[in-house]
């Protein structure tokens, strides 16, 4: 008897402890969405009170407003999708190429793949910018995607992916006829789509939040993305000091992201899984 209680205990102990841990993660966009429905009487008090009396969407109208967020928006869904699209295009076959090709320096390129992980992305600011401003891109939206089209991470990703994948499929679509890059798209990446998924939320949550470089190469409020166009709301956009007012644009930025990962989060878990990621 006590043996069987033993490993119940255990479930229930770590579960409280994750339980615990999401409680502490989530409590400051509970915070930050609870504000938002408050009244400007109700924020500032000597009452620790996380309801709000009075729910009111007017914060939601000041917001909305005041400064261009839905814009802010579209712009982060281009981005995040531009990014995405080129990734995927690249990393599948660079993938695929240094798992089942056989070719000279195929180590030493996955070696270089594993230094480009150590890099941060501020090192290559500077020639990044450089180049953008030779070309004539800066404040436009390839120079918003362009910088991150290769991604090492997921060269690496689908590496590691097509390596299971088995040579035995492979040698008989070379027999009948298949050139490297079919293979690559049309047999190797259907069995990769747990990876695909689980790649895709890190892309586009890394570049939903990115602040650092949109606000390198975009001066111009038109082409702001979500975390730019927030500091520009809370500095330029003509609610200063209204905090019902940022904690509504806060909450009209980040969550379409949370929604996206409630819808897509079995397929995340299904990828690092797959992947063998941890």
């Amino acid at each position: 008897m006590t043996r069987r209680l033993l490993p119940s205990l255990g479930g229930l102990c770590a579960h409280a402890v994750l339980f615990t841990g999401a409680l502490v993660m989530l409590a400051p966009f509970l915070w930050m969405a609870l504000t938002s429905f408050k009244p400007a009487a109700e924020i500032f008090t000597g009452e620790l009170a996380l309801l709000p009396s009075r729910f009111t969407l007017h914060n939601y109208v000041e917001a909305l407003s005041a400064s261009p967020l839905l814009r802010f928006l579209v712009n982060g869904v281009l981005v995040c999708g531009g990014i995405l699209v080129l990734q995927l295009a690249i990393a599948i076959p660079c993938g695929y190429a240094l798992a089942k090709l056989d070719f000279r320096g195929r180590e030493a390129l996955f070696g270089l793949v594993l230094l480009g992980l150590l890099i941060p992305v501020q090192v290559p600011a500077l020639p990044l910018y450089l180049g953008l401003a030779r070309l004539g891109l800066l404040d436009s939206f390839p120079a918003l995607v362009l910088p991150w089209a290769a991604s090492a991470f997921a060269i690496f990703l689908f590496r590691q992916v097509f390596r299971r994948f088995p040579d035995e499929i492979v040698d008989a679509a070379r027999i009948d006829g298949f050139g490297e890059i079919a293979i690559a798209f049309r047999i190797a990446l259907p069995s990769a789509w747990p990876a695909v998924a689980a790649f895709s939320i890190f892309s586009v949550v890394a570049h939903w939040n990115d602040l650092y470089w949109p606000m390198v190469v975009v001066p111009s409020t038109e082409l702001m993305t979500p975390p730019l166009g927030i500091a520009y709301f809370r500095e330029g956009g003509g609610v200063d000091g209204n905090v019902g007012a940022l904690m509504a644009g806060g909450v009209i930025i980040t969550a379409p992201l949370v929604v996206a990962f409630l819808f897509a989060q079995r397929r995340f878990v299904q990828g690092l899984a797959f992947t063998g990621i941890r």
